[in-house]
């Protein structure tokens, strides 16, 4: 396996393989549902700066459970990482509430249309980063940012959000 698909894999690794300096670090994680629902085991996977990665399977592979755990947004669902570590940047994600991992630059975004219709595209990805308390000067280069992975989104960016598709 190639190094760059090594940092892509998603499954049974071993958590020495995650890369130490990655910004995201996913480590052999477990987790589990009211107690007694095991949904996800040995998942590992590592992310670094800059880079792009998508999570791939079928229905109830974990993918969402997985993105919930980084986020951690599992309590809501009476979820909860029994084994194994998550790390942003260095520090451990259960140790930091939702919203400071807004403001550190994870965010989740939901599957589906969850979007503020009546807004541009452009006020609702404005939205999410005024939540990061950084200044002007760093939400318009992350935006020129997004426009260049995206730029697409940069042609609709005046076009209200509830009349786009896709």
């Amino acid at each position: 396996m190639s190094d760059t698909a090594a940092n892509r894999h998603v499954g049974h690794s071993n958590p020495a393989d995650v890369a130490p300096d990655a910004l995201l670090q996913v480590n052999n994680i477990e987790v589990i549902y009211d107690h007694v629902i095991l949904v996800l085991k040995g998942v590992s996977l590592a992310v670094n700066k800059g880079q792009i990665v998508a999570l791939l399977g079928g229905n109830g592979a974990g993918k969402t459970t997985t993105l919930k755990a980084i986020s951690n947004l599992l309590r809501v669902e009476r979820g909860e990482v029994t084994k194994g570590s998550i790390t942003f940047s260095g520090r451990r994600v259960d140790t930091l509430t939702p919203n400071d991992l807004v403001k550190s630059g994870v965010i989740q975004v939901m599957e589906g249309r969850h979007c503020f219709e009546h807004l541009t595209v452009e006020e609702n990805l404005l939205t999410g980063a005024y939540t990061r308390g950084v200044g002007r000067g760093q939400i318009n280069a992350d935006l020129e940012m997004v426009y260049n992975y995206f730029p697409r989104l940069k042609e609709r960016r005046k076009s209200q959000a509830g009349y786009t598709s896709g």
